[in-house]
C-alpha cells in the first residue's frame, strides 16, 4: 500500500513543478543585450503542426540532413574504443589535425602556416569567432561587421561588450568604401573587421582581389580582420571561393574560420580552425584555455582522416547542393517567384514577391508556414537590411524540395484580387 502511495504522489515528467516563494534573480547586462529569440514563434508553430501529424517541411536551419562519409565514421569509432582517447585533450588541438589543416591551406590556396604557432582548432566556428570576440574586443571597441548579419557575428561582438558597426554587401565595392569612410570619421576607429565571403544569409561572393583591399585598408586605418570562411566548401557554376590568408600581407593582420560542418557533412561533430596571425592564434588560446579543454580526441583523429582523404567527397557534396539550387530556383521560377541563383553556400536568399512585400519577412515565412507548411527564416532575422526577404537552406533532398515547392506554389497561387502570383511578379513595372 505505501508503495502505490508513494506512485500516486510521484510528479509526473512533464507536469508542472511547484516552487517556492519566487526569488528576484538579476541576470547580466550581457545577456539583456541580447534580444528576444525572432525565430521563437515559428519553431513554436512548427512543433504544433507537427505534433499534429503535418508534413513539415523545414528549410529554415542550414543544418546539414547528409551523413559524412563512412570512413569517416568508422575511423571515429576506431578512435573512440581505445581508451587513450578519453581524457582531457590539449586546448590547442592535436598537432597532427593541425598540419592536416596546414596541408590543405597550401593545397588549395598556396598559403603557408605554421601548424605549432598559426593554428588552433576550435569547437566549431562560431565557437572559434565568440572566444576571438572576447580575445581582441574590450568594452566599448568597435566591430564592422557585414549586414545582413549571420546573428553570431553581431552577438557575439555585444556579449564581448563591443559595438557593432554593420555594412551592406550587396555591392562589394561599395562594401569597402564604406569600411574606409567609416575608420576616416569614427573615433576611436574600428578595432576589427569581420569578413564571411560566401555570405550567410545574402550568398554574395567576392574574388581574391577583394582580400588584397581589404589588407590594404587595414594597414592604412589599423584594424584587425577576421574572415569568416564557413562557406568555402559549397560553391557552385565553376566558383572557387579564394582564402583572405592568400592575400599579400594577410597574415600581418588577421586571421581566417574555416568548419568542416557543411563541405564534410560534419556539423555536429563541431570541428572547426582558426588560422593565421601568430599573435591573435595565441590570444584564442589563451581564452581557450580557460573555457575548455579541448575536443574529444577521437573526433580530431577522425577529422584528420577526413581532411586527409574527403576531397573527393567534399566535391560531390558540393555537387548535391547544386542540384539542389537548381531544382529549388527552378522550382520557384515556375510557379511564378523568381529568385537569384547563388554561386555559394547552402542558401536560397530569395527577395519576397510583390503582392507580399508589404507583410514583411516574419509574417511572410509565418504564412509559408501556415499555409505551405514550409519553414524559411526570415530576412529580419539577420538584421534590418534583411527585411524583404527569406533565407531557404538546401537541406532537404530533390524530391522534398519539389514537394515545398509545389506546396509554396498553392501558397502563393493568388495575389490580392485574384492574381496568379506569376502575373503579379513578372508584369511591366514590378
Amino acid at each position: 500500500m505505501r508503495r502505490e502511495s508513494m506512485n500516486e504522489d510521484h510528479q509526473r515528467v512533464g507536469e508542472p513543478v511547484q516552487r517556492g516563494r519566487p526569488f528576484s534573480i538579476e541576470v547580466a547586462d550581457r545577456v539583456k543585450r541580447i534580444p528576444p529569440y525572432l525565430f521563437a514563434r515559428i519553431n513554436k508553430l512548427k512543433y504544433e503542426k507537427r505534433r499534429r501529424g503535418d508534413d513539415v517541411i523545414d528549410l529554415g536551419m542550414g543544418n546539414p540532413s547528409d551523413p559524412p562519409q563512412d570512413f569517416i565514421i568508422e575511423k571515429l569509432a576506431e578512435a573512440a574504443r581505445d581508451p587513450r582517447n578519453h581524457g582531457y585533450s590539449d586546448s590547442l588541438g592535436l598537432l597532427n589535425l593541425r598540419r592536416e589543416v596546414a596541408s590543405r591551406y597550401f593545397k588549395h590556396y598556396g598559403v603557408r602556416l605554421d601548424p605549432e604557432r598559426e593554428i588552433v582548432v576550435c569547437l566549431g566556428s562560431k565557437e572559434g569567432f565568440s572566444h576571438l570576440c572576447l580575445a581582441l574586443l574590450g568594452s566599448g571597441d568597435t566591430a564592422v561587421i557585414p549586414s545582413p548579419s549571420y546573428p553570431p557575428h553581431l552577438f557575439a561582438v555585444a556579449l564581448a561588450g563591443g559595438n557593432q558597426i554593420a555594412l551592406d554587401v550587396a555591392d562589394t565595392d561599395a562594401f569597402l568604401s564604406n569600411i574606409a569612410y567609416t575608420c576616416q570619421h569614427l573615433y576611436p576607429r574600428p578595432k576589427l573587421l569581420v569578413v564571411n565571403f560566401p555570405h550567410n544569409p545574402s550568398t554574395a561572393v567576392v574574388g581574391p582581389e577583394f582580400y588584397v583591399e581589404v589588407v590594404k585598408l587595414a594597414k592604412r586605418y589599423g584594424f584587425m580582420v577576421v574572415s569568416d570562411l564557413a562557406y568555402a566548401d559549397v560553391t557552385f557554376d565553376g566558383y572557387k571561393t579564394p582564402s583572405f590568408l592568400a592575400a599579400p600581407g594577410a597574415m600581418d593582420v588577421g586571421v581566417e574560420l574555416t568548419t568542416m560542418s557543411k563541405g564534410y557533412n560534419m556539423a555536429g561533430w563541431r570541428v572547426g580552425f582558426c588560422a593565421g596571425n601568430a599573435e591573435i592564434v595565441r590570444a584564442l588560446a589563451t581564452i581557450k584555455t580557460y573555457y575548455d579543454y579541448g575536443m574529444f580526441q577521437a573526433i580530431q583523429i577522425a577529422a584528420i582522416m577526413a581532411l586527409r582523404h574527403g576531397d573527393a567527397a567534399v566535391e560531390a557534396q558540393a555537387k548535391v547542393y547544386e542540384a539542389r539550387r537548381d531544382v529549388l530556383c527552378d522550382g520557384l521560377e515556375r510557379v511564378g517567384w523568381p529568385v537569384v541563383r547563388p554561386k555559394a553556400t547552402m542558401f536560397v536568399w530569395a527577395k519576397i514577391p510583390e503582392p507580399w512585400a508589404a507583410m514583411g519577412s516574419f509574417e511572410f515565412a509565418m504564412k509559408l508556414l501556415e499555409e505551405a507548411d514550409v519553414v524559411a527564416s526570415p530576412g529580419a532575422a539577420f538584421g534590418p537590411s534583411g527585411e524583404g526577404y527569406v533565407r531557404l537552406a538546401l537541406v532537404e533532398n530533390e524530391n522534398r524540395l519539389r514537394q515545398a515547392v509545389r506546396q509554396i506554389g498553392r501558397c502563393l497561387g493568388g495575389a490580392r484580387g485574384g492574381h496568379p502570383v506569376r502575373e503579379e511578379v513578372a508584369s511591366p513595372g514590378k
